[in-house]
């Protein structure tokens, strides 16, 4: 007796310790509710909800809880389900029969919502896409978008920008993202008629990042310009738009918003989209370059990105000394980095920057140099040093880069002395952009602030008020008291 009971007790654990399929499978469940019942209230919040729990299981995701899971969710025999079962992989045929027993033991009432049907396409794309098998996952998106042509409801649009994402990620995944641009542009065009404006922001996007992986910066700007602007409705794709338009202007030489745009597209991402802070990072590092500016020592030591940004590193610092040889060293030691960054042809731009600099030390710490010196000490490899030395000279001084002249009856050039900054108007100039961002971004958090819906519209009844009126009545009361009292 005394063993049964012990062997009981010691199997105990074992039965309890089931594995994580079921438990996925019931939040699977609840999660259909949620979207059960934002579709029946037209809520799209409780819709992004879903999305973003969504999220959180898609490492559990496994063929038989999709199984299930589309056994629960869609009819049968419904060409839906017989059409996303055909995606799935084969595998584990045996789970998939005690699931799907267990699952119709349950007595499932069936969905037969389009805003649960878009989400069943949403979870076996994620599955597919997860699992790297990509043609799959192109043939259950190509299904995916053509269903949500027919569909004009506004509580799809949230399901529908997830899909487009993934839509283009799984024929950029198989190196076919030019066959769907044509498509993306249909969609971007219905997206708008219909007034899906998160929609409308995806897909611009998607657009972008289309062109711009083509190296097509002249398209790219053409349907940017074009396109319809509105407040942003997600934050993950406003940073997104701040990205490619950052990578748009320092293609086209405007440094100075490319910078702005950079900057603020890695402010505004979230701590947890490490990768995507990194490429903005990078960016941003090449323009401030390209302006003449030396990023603080801070940005290459953010947290997670020292190895990302080293070649970025070494890069700047050959930059700030003005060390020609060292620069090229640098680019040729890392140059499959900055192709695989497709910063390249931004860095051969540099060249010219790290002479720049150079010559901006050696005005400073001479007052007067013979142009040959000045050759040498820029490293100038040419048939004539000289001459190119004086010409650099020449177009520094009419730029204002440097402070000085040029003998060229003598061949040299003698700096003139430094003036004071802040007899100038460039502290003013700082402090005034200091201020218009610290304002802008004021700005920008109070519309992010989320009000519940229709409260404007929600009108006080009579008793309500007398309550109110009481209330306040009482507190004036207890308040006048407590200042006789102090007094």
């Amino acid at each position: 007796m005394t063993q049964d009971v012990e062997m009981k007790e010691q199997q105990q654990p074992s039965n309890s310790t089931t594995p994580s399929s079921p438990s996925t499978l019931h939040h699977l469940k609840e999660i259909a509710s949620l979207i059960e019942t934002g579709a029946y209230a037209k809520e799209s919040r409780r819709i992004q909800r879903a999305v973003r729990l969504t999220n959180t299981l898609r490492r559990k995701l496994k063929t038989p809880v999709l199984y299930a899971f589309l056994d629960f969710a869609l009819s049968a025999g419904s060409e839906p389900f017989n059409r996303l079962i055909s995606y799935l992989p084969k595998e584990d045929e045996h789970e998939m029969e005690v699931d799907t027993a267990t699952s119709v033991t349950q007595a499932p009432a069936k969905h037969p919502l389009p805003e649960l049907e878009i989400y069943c396409y949403l979870l076996v794309l994620i599955f597919l896409i997860d699992q790297k098998k990509h043609n799959e996952a192109k043939a259950c998106s190509s299904a995916s978008i053509a269903r949500l042509k027919n569909l004009n409801k506004r509580t799809v649009d949230v399901l529908a920008s997830r899909l487009y994402s993934y839509y283009s990620l799984s024929y950029e995944l198989t190196g076919d993202l030019a066959e769907i641009r044509g498509n993306l542009l249909a969609l971007h065009r219905i997206a708008t008629l219909r007034h899906d404006e998160l929609g409308q922001e995806t897909l611009l996007n998607l657009l972008l990042r289309n062109y711009l992986h083509y190296n097509l910066y002249d398209q790219a700007e053409k349907l940017r310009s074009k396109a319809p602007r509105f407040e942003a409705h997600s934050n993950q794709q406003f940073c997104r738009y701040l990205f490619y338009l950052g990578k748009i202007r320092t293609i086209q030489l405007e440094y100075t918003d490319a910078k702005e745009s950079l900057l603020q597209a890695a402010r505004k991402a979230p701590a947890a989209a490490l990768a995507f802070r990194v490429q903005c990072n990078k960016w941003a590092i090449i323009v401030r370059l390209l302006l003449g500016e030396i990023p603080e020592r801070t940005v290459f030591m953010q947290k997670g990105m020292e190895n990302a940004l080293r070649p970025y590193f070494e890069l700047t610092n050959a930059v700030r000394i003005g060390d020609l040889e060292l620069f090229k060293s640098v680019a040729e030691k890392f140059s499959s980095t900055f192709s695989t960054d497709r910063t390249h042809n931004l860095i051969v731009r540099l060249r010219h920057n790290v002479i720049r600099t150079g010559l901006r030390n050696i005005s400073i710490s001479y007052s007067r140099i013979s142009l040959a010196d000045v050759a040498k000490k820029l490293r100038l490899d040419s048939t004539n040093p000289v001459a190119d030395a004086e010409s650099i000279v020449a177009k520094a001084i009419r730029d204002g880069a440097i402070d000085a002249t040029l003998d060229r009856a003598n061949g040299w050039m003698v700096s003139k002395e430094t003036g004071d900054i802040y007899s100038t108007n460039e502290p003013q100039l700082a402090f005034n952009s200091r201020i218009a961002f610290c304002l802008n971004m004021h700005n920008e958090a109070v519309r992010a602030l989320r009000f519940p819906p229709n409260s404007h519209k929600e009108k006080e009844s009579a008793e309500k008020r007398r309550e109110r009126q009481q209330q306040e009545q009482e507190l004036a009361k207890h308040i006048a008291e407590e200042d006789d009292d102090e007094f």
